[in-house]
């Protein structure tokens, strides 16, 4: 174990404490520990300056900077990683003064997604992001650039990339937003496609490491990754799901959200995290468990704010309640239904399932009508578009009691409750 953790880049993690926001500090002090060890490294050592605010150049006082460099001797650390994002003259500055590699809170994050994703569409989107984020610091940086090594930080784009000028630099970001882009037409085309077929979209949604691709498997043995790690997974995952009554709908899973997530890696994900908005129904899963649990549901809905997402329907799972942490009387103001489960044991799990059928059905008009045999187009429409309770062959026709969309039961010229339909017109 000792030897693990003497071949892990040794980390020391530095932190901002603004007045009256003590325990938020050690709390994202906390999350950025797991963020480290998500991305391989090890801290060994933590540090926070109480401030009034940071120090517009170097992040931290100069008083703060001598117990740096001592602690780096100390503890044999190569890096400091900073629990927010730096403006490139902070890191610049704050780079030479303590004569050790400095990186963020936002390059953190990169590099682990970098680690992470697996699809086409997760690298173009994790390389716009990191381009992004590096374009406003190469100037300054041409002397760190050429240095040796690796570590947090490094992956990604490659040196190659990072000694471009601006203007290649450009030119690569706009090539990746035009791939994202046809990524983003096929995906719209995906969706009309769904649409077509009448599934609902039901997108699962919530704080990274609260058990999504757990939930996922366990409904619908997607055989998603699962790891007890921020970001196990990044590239979202679509399976189909039948409901206990028969209706088929798309479950998918979106990529976790954290506290302080720069806006240009929202912009880089959009195109993924759009899932959520074009969903019929978002499921939050929040780890029961999870002391900060209130605190990552602010961050949830206040991401979901940014996409545009907030006037969806929300099932809110208290996941991991079969932990002896798991709090208890948690309620979601914002959900239309909040429901304690465990994904790893399967409680609550039904309950679940019945909740996202009566809130897909709410919407949905019920109709009691007889087709004739002659119009078989109209039937098939009923089961593809609708959710059938009842089907019975008779000598008129065929009976059913289906739930559809208001604007089916218009088009077709049915009425709510009963009403006889023969003649196929």
């Amino acid at each position: 174990m000792n030897e693990t953790m003497k071949s892990k880049e040794r980390v020391i993690l530095l932190a901002v404490g603004l007045q009256n926001k003590d325990m938020e500090t050690l709390q994202s002090l906390d999350e950025l520990a797991e963020l480290t060890d998500t991305a391989g490294a090890v801290a060994v050592h933590r540090m926070i300056q109480n401030r009034d605010g940071f120090h517009p150049a170097t992040y931290v006082g100069k008083g703060k900077i001598e117990e740096i460099k001592e602690a780096l001797a100390i503890h044999e650390a190569t890096t400091v990683i900073c629990d927010d994002e730096l403006s490139p003259t902070q890191l610049r500055n704050l780079e030479q003064q303590v004569d050790a590699k400095v990186i963020d809170r936002t390059a953190l994050i990169l590099d682990i997604f970098a680690q992470h994703a697996h699809t086409s569409e997760g690298i173009l989107q994790v390389e716009l992001a990191q381009l992004k984020y590096r374009s406003s610091r190469l100037i300054g940086l041409r002397a760190s650039l050429s240095r040796l090594g690796g570590g947090i930080g490094t992956r990604g784009p490659g040196e190659k990339k990072l000694e471009m000028d601006r203007r290649l630099l450009r030119t690569r970001m706009e090539q990746l937003k035009s791939e994202l882009e046809e990524v983003h037409r096929h995906r719209s085309l995906l969706r009309e496609g769904r649409k077509r077929q009448g599934k609902p979209l039901v997108a699962i949604v919530g704080y990274t490491n609260a058990g999504k691709s757990t939930l996922l498997n366990a409904l619908t043995d997607a055989g998603v990754r699962e790891e007890d790690q921020l970001f196990a997974t990044l590239d979202p995952t679509t399976r189909n799901l039948v409901l206990p009554e028969g209706k088929e709908i798309l479950l998918t899973d979106t990529v976790g959200f954290i506290r302080k997530l720069p806006h240009h890696l929202v912009d880089a994900f959009r195109s993924t995290l759009e899932e959520a908005v074009f969903a019929d129904l978002l499921i939050h899963v929040v780890d029961a468990g999870n002391p900060q649990l209130k605190r990552h549901m602010e961050v949830v809905y206040s991401t979901l704010r940014e996409l545009g997402a907030v006037d969806k329907p929300v099932l809110t799972l208290f996941n991991k309640c079969d932990r002896p942490d798991a709090a208890r009387g948690l309620f979601d103001a914002d959900a239309f239904k909040s429901l304690y489960v465990s994904a790893k044991t399967g409680e609550g799990l039904p309950q679940a399932l019945r909740a996202m059928e009566e809130r897909l059905r709410l919407d949905k008009i019920l109709v009691k009508t007889v087709i004739g045999y002659q119009d078989g187009s109209l039937l098939n429409n009923i089961r593809t578009f609708g959710q059938i309770l009842v089907e019975e062959y008779r000598n008129e026709g065929v009976y059913v009691e289906a739930y559809l969309d208001d604007h089916l039961v218009s088009k077709y010229g049915l009425e709510q409750g009963e009403s006889e339909r023969e003649d196929g017109e």
